[in-house]
């Protein structure tokens, strides 16, 4: 019996020759750093828990290097890209890399941002280096819109990595952190030097992983929650009697909500947790009913 070669992962040569091949240059304004390092890439996917099982999304696919990886190990890898140039030659690299696994791989020539869904199987996991200028809108976007999405591991600059892992109280916690706690327990998974990507990027990046879990049972919708979360991180140094007038109505209509929702009307956005800005926001919206 004869068993399938895993894909050839890229190195630093297989990925210049790559981009030299569609004469791609990588620009900051996408966040364009390649990952040139193998062993980071199976550290990705070792990290993630991705059995062969699993659907994956990737967004941001970029060269392939980590999409090759995630071919290995997931039963099928859906992948993200926006860029013209890379999601053209993205195919012919997994069917020069990953010709036994090239059957697995899927790939969605759109804007992460906008995708509503996707056809198919249902997606299961993601794991993405996602481009640093939009990775904290992307990944909440995806776990609003993939409602199947289980768990995932992501790969974001390190101080945003640090954002989404914090916890009411921290320093760093805020709009990322409540946002991210709606959807999934949170939690930082390693951090990643500069000198695996091409070019080296100025910052140091982190691993975030993240499991489903319910959200909050609310009577207040998602968006009025979320309003309020970003409402009170507006202008960090306002207590919440300030910071919420403008969508209470009033200062003291933000009083009388806060003291409904048992949350200190001269407390800032920091100290809270999920469970109380939902409060928030269901005695808001009960004020208004």
């Amino acid at each position: 019996m004869t068993t399938s070669a895993g894909p050839r992962l890229l190195g630093p040569a297989d990925v210049r020759s790559l981009a030299a091949a569609v004469d791609l240059r990588p620009t900051k304004q996408r966040g364009q750093n390649f990952v040139i390092d193998a062993n980071t890439v199976r550290r990705i996917v070792r990290a993630s828990g991705i059995t062969p099982d699993d659907v994956v999304v990737e967004v941001g696919p970029g060269l392939g290097s980590l999409t090759l990886a995630l071919l290995g190990v997931a039963k099928r890898v859906v992948a993200v890209e926006v860029d013209d140039q890379l999601a053209s030659l993205l195919p012919s690299t997994v069917a020069s890399y990953a010709p036994d696994h090239a059957e697995r791989f899927e790939l969605v020539h759109a804007d992460a941002l906008r995708l509503q869904g996707l056809e198919g199987p249902p997606p299961t996991a993601l794991v993405a280096n996602l481009p640093y200028n939009v990775s904290v809108p992307v990944l909440l976007h995806l776990l609003a819109v993939l409602p199947s999405l289980e768990r995932g591991l992501v790969m974001v600059q390190a101080e945003v990595a640090d954002r989404l892992a914090a916890g009411p109280g921290s320093k760093v916690y805020g709009v990322p952190s409540v946002k991210a706690a709606w959807f999934a327990d949170v939690r930082r998974a390693g951090t990643v030097g500069r000198t695996v990507f091409w070019p080296p990027p100025n910052v140091d990046s982190g691993l975030v992983a993240w499991t489903r879990r319910d959200p909050p049972r609310t009577t207040a919708s998602r968006a009025e929650v979320f309003a309020v979360v970003d409402a009170a991180f507006a202008q960090r140094r306002k207590t919440l009697r300030g910071a919420l007038r403008g969508l209470a109505g009033s200062a003291d209509d933000a009083e009388r909500a806060l003291t409904a929702a048992g949350v200190d009307p001269v407390a800032r956005g920091e100290v809270l947790d999920i469970a109380a800005f939902v409060r928030i926001a269901e005695a808001l919206h009960g004020a208004r009913s």
